[in-house]
């Protein structure tokens, strides 16, 4: 085969045999197909030919014929990384779930797993068939195999309505991190290749939104015009299951104040806190306002849950608290709140950074000292981003290299 075999069309994910790539561990660790083909119940012949179809669909060579055994290649070892992440993610999923098999993830398909992540996407049978164009039977019975597999149920039923169970949603969770990893392999070998496009999947909270994402998804769209973005918005809450469910890959904005067993968190710049108000506010002109001053005048407060809600309660510790007329977590309304009365709120200077060039807010006083929050990236410990990730990484951190450089970026003077 040659070093880099085209085809006319990209493999993809669920095209891969799981049995071929236990065979490709399997070779790995014996150095011989014929001393892994028992482990993987496979005869030679068809080992064999499992091996050669892998490295069609991977588009290399994976391993040296030579006298004392099979040696992978370089491109063979990015899959045998892979591949190993991948299948470990299925065992630890599948572990617990059952005592009918000792190791039901041994006995999956990527026919049964890619009907089955269908279904936990859609919610319904019917969804679900249509979103990989097979037939409702098929799914039905590619989920209920993979039950058998299992030795329990994953979905509960209630007329055409269909949710995962606390073991659905455990596989569902190592499943999509396991067919993350074999689909980081065939990005990691194809960067050669005009024909392959890359997803980049991450969760924006709002610290990040303003200007540290936006400039690093631009210079990669420049740099790497086949990349594409999936962004999710949402809160801490509302991201982080995504991110250990492998829908998203990091979290871009501030950073939880202690360590997550699971998760690691990489920072990228500090942000100070500021009072916002609109431009016409009476206190615009006051450059050092007391705090007499700021409490007589209602506020917008975020969510009792928000870390924004704890740095305005440890702002006003001491003394009778202002009144709070409004509490909400959108940037977009408290701008517009903010435009039309005399309330003041607590935000990034990012958040605030058009509204106050535009002269339709201001930043009352200068940045808080107390309300320093650390804003990064987020992602699951076991993750290792392709390429392409790893370049939007950089393109993050060269955001934030000029954001802390340029403070005028925002539109305030930190």
């Amino acid at each position: 085969m040659p070093e880099r075999e085209r085809v006319e069309e990209m493999t993809e994910v669920f095209e891969i045999n799981i049995r071929h790539l236990r065979g490709l561990l399997a070779i790995h660790e014996h150095g011989s197909i014929t001393a892994a083909g028992s482990l993987v119940n496979l005869s030679q012949p068809a080992l064999t030919q499992g091996i050669a179809k892998l490295e069609r669909q991977f588009g290399y060579t994976l391993f040296e014929r030579r006298s004392g055994g099979m040696i992978p290649t370089a491109m063979g070892r990015i899959v045998i990384e892979r591949t190993e992440a991948a299948l470990k993610h299925l065992a630890d999923s599948a572990q617990g779930l059952t005592n009918v098999f000792n190791n039901p993830e041994r006995l999956m398909t990527m026919t049964q797993l890619r009907a089955f992540l269908a279904l936990a996407n859609a919610g319904s049978f019917a969804e679900a068939a249509r979103s990989i164009a097979i037939s409702q039977t098929a799914v039905h019975r590619a989920v209920g195999d993979l039950e058998l597999v299992i030795g329990t149920d994953l979905v509960e039923r209630r007329g055409r309505a269909v949710w995962l169970n606390a073991a659905g949603k455990k596989l569902a969770r190592g499943s999509r991190l396991a067919v993350a990893e074999i689909q980081a392999a065939l990005v990691d070998l194809a960067l050669d290749s005009d024909s392959r496009s890359e997803m980049i999947s991450f969760g924006a909270l709002p610290l990040a939104r303003p200007y540290i994402v936006p400039r690093a998804m631009a210079d990669i769209a420049k740099e790497v015009p086949k990349a594409s973005f999936k962004v999710l918005e949402g809160s801490w809450s509302e991201l982080v299951e995504p991110l250990r469910d492998g829908a998203i890959d990091m979290i871009v904005g501030a950073l939880r104040p202690h360590e997550i067993a699971d998760l690691y968190q990489r920072p990228l710049l500090e942000d100070l806190l500021v009072v916002a108000a609109g431009s016409q506010h009476p206190l615009a002109s006051v450059e050092r306002p007391t705090m007499d001053q700021l409490r007589s005048y209602p506020w917008i407060v975020a969510p009792a849950d928000a870390p924004l809600r704890a740095h305005w309660e440890r702002f006003f510790a001491e003394g009778p608290r202002p009144e709070t007329q409004i509490e909400c977590g959108s940037v977009m309304i408290i701008g517009r709140l903010l435009t039309y009365s005399n309330l003041l709120t607590l935000l990034s200077p990012d958040q605030v950074a058009l509204q106050i060039r535009s002269g339709l807010l201001t930043q009352i006083g200068r940045p808080l000292e107390g309300s320093r929050r650390m804003v990064g990236i987020t992602t699951r410990r076991s993750w290792r981003p392709t390429a392409t990730q790893r370049l939007f990484f950089e393109k993050l951190e060269e955001a934030a290299r000029e954001r802390i450089s340029n403070p005028d970026l925002t539109g305030t003077w930190i």
